[in-house]
């Protein structure tokens, strides 16, 4: 083993040793970064896959944890996360857990207004998980954002301007719900698609090797019999000759 790879295994083992003892912090963070410099594609690959099944489940047990924290701790964690899978290029899990934090700030509003998630946090966060092909996602983070216009007293407001401002915004905002709606709908179907095909392939082959079995096994049957008959003409022929002495 050389000494690089000694390194990156010692600089893999401090970044688990931190994140164990629950250091989410920037320079956590840089060590993370350090992991993935000057790496070839086959090395970056396996360190990512390694890291990214790593993060998850120490992310699963955090967030079981984060109930008995502040609000604003719990935040600061899952902001870490966010950026932790970002850098280690898991986007599901990173959009996941910015929905979350999402959430979260939105659910703790009423008791602190500068926790609440505005129209255009919640748009842009759609049409990034919409480019990532997270639909479900983009659904929801829709539903929240029109939930901001609910709210919003600007819609009752006689600025001609402004009010068409936020009409238009709003149709924006339906329009990518809609879109949303559908492509989770087609990878549904698509999931579904690829599932009953797999069966019929699976029946088809199963079918085939029935077929095949039983074909074998006739073969077998009329060779056997073809013997018997042979045998049997065979056996009168001797019975039908005179005896010698």
């Amino acid at each position: 083993m050389s000494n690089g790879e000694i390194t990156i295994s010692e600089q893999i083992s401090l970044f688990r040793s931190l994140i164990q003892a629950k250091r989410f912090d920037d320079g956590t963070l840089r060590i993370l970064e350090s992991l993935l410099i000057t790496r070839d594609i086959k090395s970056l690959l396996h360190v990512q896959r390694s890291l990214q099944h790593f993060m998850r489940h120490q992310s699963i047990s955090v967030l079981r944890q984060l109930n008995a924290l502040p609000v604003h701790r719990k935040l600061l964690i899952l902001e870490f996360f966010v950026q932790a899978f970002a850098i280690i290029s898991d986007l599901e899990s990173c959009l996941a857990l910015r929905y979350e934090a999402f959430v979260l700030r939105d659910v703790n509003s009423a008791v602190d207004v500068r926790l609440s998630v505005c129209y255009g946090e919640w748009i842009a966060f759609a049409e990034q998980a919409m480019d990532n092909r997270f639909y479900a996602i983009a659904r929801k983070a829709c539903e929240k954002a029109l939930a901001c216009f609910e709210t919003n007293d600007i819609l009752k407001t006689k600025d001609a301007d402004a009010l068409s401002e936020h009409m238009e915004a709003i149709r924006k905002v339906k329009k990518l719900k809609d879109l949303a709606t559908v492509k989770a709908s087609s990878q549904s179907v698509q999931a579904q698609t690829v599932e009953y095909l797999k069966r019929k392939i699976t029946e088809h082959d199963e079918g085939s090797t029935l077929v095949v079995k039983k074909k074998q096994h006739s073969a077998s049957f009329l060779f056997r019999n073809g013997i018997k008959k042979h045998n049997m003409r065979k056996l009168q022929e001797l019975q039908r000759q005179p005896a010698r002495a």
